[in-house]
Formats: C-alpha cells, sequence, structure tokens
C-alpha cells in the first residue's frame, strides 16, 4: 500500500470520533493538571523543587517509553484489549498517586501513570490512519486534537483551584475519575478497527517492524519533527510556573486561566490543519507552522526585557503564537510518521511518540535547572528559539528530500 494511499473505507461514526477524542484527552489532561500545584508540592510533601519537577519529567518519559510498546502490542493484539488494559493503569495509578505520602511515592505512581495515560494517544492515532488516508488522516489529527484540547486546556485552572479549594491530592481523584468514566465508555462501544492485513503474530516480527521504520530517513524525519515541533509547548511546562509564580508573583490559578487563553492558540492551529491539511498535503503545514514558531519564539526572547512590566502577557502573547504554529504542523508530522509504514501504524505511532514525548521528558527537565536560579525568563525563551531552529534543519534535510507530492 502506498504511503498516501486510502485504506479500507473509512467506519468512524460520530460516536467513534467523540470517543477518539475522549480516550485522547487523558493524557494531555493528567500533564496539564497538575501544573499550578508544583510549587506547593514541594512545600507540602518537604522535597527538593528538582525532585518535584520529577513528577513531570518522568511522567513524560514514561508517556514515551509506553508508547514505544503500546503501539507495537496494538498491531499485534488488536487496539482494543490493549486500549482498555491502559485505561485501567490510569485509573489505578491515579488513585495511588492521591494516596501518596512522600515525593518518592508520588513520583513512582506518577510515572506509571503515564502508562495508562498514553494509551489513548497512540490507539487513536493508529485508529485513524487504520480508517484514513494519509493527508485525511492529517486533516481528521487536526479535527480531534481541536476538540481534545479544548477538554485539558482547562487542566491548569482546574487543577489550580482544586489545589487551593481541596489541596492536590483532588487532583488525582479527578483524573481517576475521567480515567474510569472512559475506560467504562471504550468497554462498552469501542469496535476493533485493525486493518485485516495487519498480521504481526510474533514478538520478533512486531520488533522487525520497528527496525524498519528506524532505518527509514524520512520516517526519522517525520518523528523528530514531531519531537521540535511540541518542543516549545515542554520548554513552556518545565519553565512557565517558575516565570510566572515565582518570579512575578502570581498565583496558581491566574496561571491556569493563562494557559486556557493561550491554548486556545493551539486550537486556532487544529482548526487550520483540519481545515487545509488535505487540501494543502501534509509538507506545506510542517513547514509553515515550524516558520510560525520561529517566529513566536523569537518575540518571546524580545519581549524577555519588558516582562517585568508587561507581566504574563509578554510571556503568552508569543505562547499562543506558538501554540497555533504547533496545532498547524503536529498533525502532518505525526500523520506522516504513520503513514512511512500503513501497515504497522500502531508501531509507527508508539515510536514516532516515543520521540515526541522522549524530547519532552528532557526538555522539560532540563530547562528546570536554568531557570531555578534565574531571575528573568531570558533561559526559556533561549531555549524555544534553539529548538524551533532545531525544527526547520530537520524538516530540510529528512523530511522535504524524501518528498512525494
Amino acid at each position: 500500500m502506498k504511503p498516501d494511499a486510502a485504506p479500507a473505507p473509512p467506519i468512524a461514526t460520530g460516536q467513534l470520533l467523540v470517543l477518539l477524542i475522549a480516550m485522547s484527552s487523558i493524557g494531555p489532561l493528567a500533564i496539564n493538571v497538575i501544573i499550578p500545584a508544583i510549587p506547593g508540592l514541594a512545600i507540602s510533601l518537604k522535597a527538593d523543587p528538582s525532585a518535584v519537577q520529577l513528577t513531570i519529567s518522568l511522567f513524560f518519559a514514561g508517556l514515551a517509553s509506553a508508547q514505544l510498546v503500546l503501539g507495537a502490542l496494538s498491531d499485534r493484539f488488536g487496539r482494543r484489549p490493549v486500549l482498555i488494559a491502559g485505561l485501567l493503569i490510569s485509573v489505578v495509578t491515579s488513585f495511588a498517586g492521591a494516596a501518596a505520602n512522600d515525593i518518592t511515592s508520588l513520583v513512582i505512581a506518577r510515572t506509571a501513570q503515564a502508562i495508562g495515560a498514553s494509551t489513548g494517544i497512540v490507539i487513536s492515532r493508529a485508529i485513524l490512519r487504520d480508517v484514513y488516508s494519509r493527508d485525511r488522516a492529517a486533516s481528521m489529527l487536526g479535527w480531534v486534537t481541536m476538540s481534545v484540547v479544548f477538554i485539558p486546556m482547562f487542566g491548569p485552572l482546574i487543577g489550580g483551584l482544586l489545589d487551593e479549594w481541596f489541596g492536590w491530592r483532588a487532583i488525582f481523584l479527578f483524573v481517576g475519575a475521567m480515567s474510569l468514566i472512559v475506560l467504562v465508555w471504550s468497554a462498552l462501544s469501542l469496535p476493533e478497527t485493525r486493518p485485516a492485513e495487519v498480521s504481526i503474530t510474533s514478538t520478533r516480527q512486531m520488533w522487525g517492524e520497528a527496525r524498519a521504520l528506524l532505518k527509514s530517513p524520512a520516517f526519522l524525519g517525520f518523528a523528530f519533527c514531531a519531537g521540535t515541533i511540541s518542543g516549545p509547548y515542554y520548554v513552556i511546562l518545565g519553565a512557565v510556573p517558575a516565570v510566572v509564580i515565582t518570579q512575578m508573583g502570581r498565583s496558581p490559578a491566574e496561571l491556569g486561566v493563562w494557559f486556557v487563553l493561550s491554548s486556545l492558540g493551539y486550537m486556532a492551529g487544529n482548526f487550520l490543519a483540519g481545515r487545509f491539511s488535505a487540501r494543502l498535503g501534509i509538507y506545506t503545514m510542517i513547514r509553515w507552522g515550524l516558520l510560525l514558531e520561529f517566529v513566536g519564539g523569537a518575540a518571546a526572547l524580545a519581549l524577555v526585557p519588558f516582562a517585568a512590566e508587561i507581566g504574563p502577557l509578554a510571556i503568552f502573547a508569543p505562547v499562543t503564537l506558538i501554540y497555533v504554529a504547533n496545532g498547524i504542523a503536529l498533525p502532518s508530522a505525526l500523520a506522516g510518521a504513520v503513514s512511512v509504514r500503513p501497515e504497522a501504524a500502531g508501531t509507527a505511532s508508539g515510536v514516532s511518540g516515543f520521540t515526541q514525548m522522549g524530547c519532552g521528558a528532557a526538555i522539560s527537565q532540563l530547562i528546570s535547572y536554568p531557570m531555578a536560579g534565574a531571575t528573568t525568563a531570558l533561559p526559556m525563551t533561549l531555549a524555544m528559539v534553539a529548538i524551533s531552529i532545531a525544527g526547520l534543519l530537520i524538516y530540510w534535510f529528512l523530511i522535504r528530500p524524501y518528498r512525494t507530492n
């Protein structure tokens, strides 16, 4: 099958698409909802801030590692059983996080939580590629992601309010309850979408597909481009609490409001992806998204000297532009990755997700060190610019030479 050829006729009903949105939302919600509680967690658990930051960075590491395995397992055993097992893990570990009494227990629960939270992300991408052609899958992924963002973009606001009203444990109880709802919904209504021609019957064959993908320059280009497209987002997650709460003295709830407003930019980018990806193609969407991301990073860097006077707007105005760029380019990069070998869409989804989240785990943890002693947002903005330049270079040298249309 050609990478851009249409597979079997789409079977996704409106109900299935809504379910894809719900199960894809668990991971982003679990990431975002805890952010406003990070400074308070260090005080409550009497832990070093860098140790508390592990609840973010190791969550990304778990999210990345789990996708690497879950995508391949879904090619072998089917999308439905892998999804249900993953959501069950999310429920159990979320409640375990709520019961943690020290930072070590919390980090362990949070890392394990990522395994379940990643399931909906990787399986939803594989399902979309099961039933749509490459460019159409990018368009549909844009629409799904736009809806997905609408739910977790309120995560920081919800997390801030739960933290202020009930304490940080309520945040984990909330994620556990949401995971349980999606688990029951999936068990009752999710059909199996894995194509009949996907016949991976052994672990050896499963890893063989992964090796074939890793030998493809086009796949590596799409996967690493996805990592750099979303890279500034992980910089923001790791650094912006220190900028807004510690440096500017604003409240966790206010930080949540700024995240909600800026996330509208990501929704706008997803809308553009859903509207134009099928018409313009994935290469055009990736290229323009990367260029716009660089402009947003440069604008954030230019506003650093004025941030103290302007306040959070100096950070979140360019961040909103970066989120627009992410929303435009990321669906196409991911659709390109899962289309290099459509017969192994689950494996490709997992490997590309592993690359994306692995970059996020490293970025979110590394940025915490220069930000710990920083008095301005300069380390954060320099990192965003550097990552956007890396994305443009990856597109130019790895993706552009293998463009087929």
